[in-house]
């Protein structure tokens, strides 16, 4: 093993939505600051996705196996790169609604109270908004929270046929409103994402070190077990000890839950910070369906998300409880996810050539419902021996097929007053499969009291004095928005913090 002979004041692992967020906000402080990113670079013709490639399912998936509770192997779609799942995410940052912080009832459960509430993000959500480039307008969504600043950009137009939808959404005294979209508006790499405003500004400074293709497989406590002593790492095939004052995960709610869980010692015989016992459990991922309207009119097939319908976020006046979240898919030749499970397409892709599967794409505008699922002890991220197992069950479902059937009669009526579709009776549609964690979160949930929490308030252990983690593990719920741009604004908000503590 080699022994690094620097000593960092902080290293982050990981450099997605948490990690690249929180490099660049720390980097100015001229602290010696150490980055490990399990990936390397990834080149600008596979982060942009524009062609019948995207439906070769492995090209996004990492080169590991994880099991789920059933003990059935499955390749996740994880991004080990820097910039994370930023790099192939669909750019949607949406701030949560007010209500999202507070504990909300819902059919099956109660979503629950977070300690830190909207008023206390809300600044953070700015910083966010500016640092990410967001294109969006704030008029037109009934839910949409206050804002102490407008997005810095003008919303993206949708392209004509969604327009033309739109309109006929509109009719129904419904508010669709444009969907916030970080953006560099560069030609060969339009989305931004904790690369861009993350990661390369971090390295611009003496300070930063980035060191690529490096797998951290454990942490080492001291011999009171109050603090990280030493990150364990794999680079390049070699094994490394670096050693920090103090360490931030950003690996992701299952990666960051699944090292913990990884580097049990004497104090901490059930994986780190784990006293509470709730290390890897309330792992949450949403509820996605992808619902498709085939049209005789071609589009390109890699237009953006642009467009979002909120109105039965908190339900409506069949159903009392919150419902969830409606947006387009953009093309479905660029987005990542749907690609994983594309109702119609899917079977095709196995029969078809490429061609085939670009005429049926080009011809098809796809929407993406989206629900939040609460949190459960028993949807865990669990280790045995070496394998990582993904035990989930889906919850809050009928809220979820309420949300799709109630939009499918949005689309339906659509169809008989705009031309060029064919009268259905049931869209095709399908939920995403368990190897999707896009909205992955939950696994170390932040609080005050550390019998019901693995964080406190400011992300740091309740266990381990120096180590924070700042992806979408700490959340204590879920919602029915991306939580792309809510880990971000907690990176901000964690970052002030650490800026203190280094003072």
């Amino acid at each position: 093993m080699i022994i690094d002979d620097q000593h960092y004041d902080l290293i982050i692992v990981g450099t997605g939505a948490g990690g690249g967020t929180l490099a660049q906000k720390l980097a100015p402080t001229g602290k010696k600051i150490l980055i490990l990113e399990r990936g390397d670079f990834m080149p600008l013709d596979v982060q942009n996705p524009a062609t019948t490639e995207i439906f070769k399912r492995e090209r996004y998936h990492a080169p590991e196996q994880w099991y789920d509770q059933d003990g059935e192997p499955f390749s996740p779609q994880m991004n080990y790169a820097i910039g994370g799942n930023t790099k192939i995410y669909g750019a949607v940052l949406q701030r949560w609604r007010e209500r999202d912080f507070e504990a909300v009832q819902h059919q099956k459960g109660v979503s629950p109270e977070w300690p830190v509430k909207y008023g206390e993000f809300e600044p953070y959500y700015s910083e966010a908004e500016q640092l990410y480039k967001v294109h969006g307008a704030v008029a037109g969504d009934p839910t949409e929270p206050a804002h102490s600043q407008d997005y810095p950009y003008d919303a993206i137009a949708p392209d004509e046929q969604i327009t033309e939808i739109t309109e006929a959404i509109a009719q129904q005294d419904l508010h669709p409103s444009p969907l916030p979209l970080g953006l560099t508006r560069q030609d060969d790499d339009p989305t931004n994402d904790s690369e861009v405003s993350g990661i390369n500004p971090a390295m611009a400074q003496d300070n930063v070190t980035v060191k690529t293709k490096a797998t951290v497989t454990a942490l080492h406590t001291n011999a009171s077990g109050l603090e990280i002593k030493a990150v364990e790492a794999e680079v390049d095939g070699q094994a490394y000890l670096f050693f920090a004052d103090i360490i931030v995960l950003a690996c992701g709610a299952v990666n960051s839950a699944a090292l913990l869980l990884r580097s049990p010692n004497d104090q901490h015989p059930n994986g780190l910070a784990n006293s509470s016992g709730l290390v890897g459990r309330n792992l949450m991922k949403s509820l996605l369906t992808a619902i498709v309207q085939l049209r005789t009119k071609a589009n390109s097939g890699d237009f953006a998300k642009t467009v979002c319908v909120n109105d039965f976020y908190w339900g409506d006046g069949d159903f009392k409880f919150p419902m969830g979240h409606i947006q387009n898919t953009g093309g479905l030749l660029t987005d990542v996810i749907f690609a994983e499970a594309p109702p119609t397409l899917s079977l095709a892709a196995k029969f078809m050539p490429g061609f085939g599967i670009k005429q049926l794409a080009t011809r098809s505008i796809g929407w993406w419902a989206q629900t939040e699922d609460l949190p459960d002890t028993h949807n865990r991220v669990r280790i045995s021996g070496k394998k990582l197992y993904i035990d989930y069950d889906s919850n809050n479902t009928e809220a979820h097929d309420r949300l799709v059937y109630r939009w499918m009669d949005v689309l339906k009526v659509v169809e008989k007053n705009v031309d060029g579709f064919q009268p259905v009776k049931v869209h095709p549609r399908s939920e995403i499969p368990i190897q999707v964690m896009a909205n992955q979160c939950g696994t170390c949930r932040f609080g005050i009291d550390p019998a019901t929490s693995v964080l406190d308030v400011n992300c740091r252990s309740h266990d381990i004095h120096n180590l924070y983690v700042v992806d979408g593990s700490f959340f204590p719920s879920n919602a029915s928005v991306s939580p792309a741009l809510t880990i971000m604004a907690n990176a901000l908000r964690v970052g002030e913090h650490l800026v203190e503590v280094f003072a």
